[in-house]
């Protein structure tokens, strides 16, 4: 991986993350955003598990973006 494309992943990672996350908060005070109304159109329950992973994954690619994979060099 370059290294133009970790700074990338890690934007990425972190907007999913804090999306997520606020989606989340705001799920529990009854409230959403606009643009991620879509999710809750099969039901609360995938809303909840969709949001979810969003942080998680969110979360992973943060995590993975900024292990050294090549080892001590």
């Amino acid at each position: 991986m370059k290294i133009a494309n970790r700074g990338i992943l890690t934007l990425v990672g972190f907007f999913l993350f804090i999306f997520g996350f606020s989606a989340l908060c705001l799920m529990l005070m009854g409230i959403q955003y606009s643009f991620l109304t879509w999710i809750d159109a099969p039901g609360r329950l995938f809303g909840f598990a969709i949001r979810l992973v969003m942080v998680i994954a969110g979360f992973m690619l943060v995590a993975a973006d900024r292990v050294n994979w090549g080892g001590e060099e």
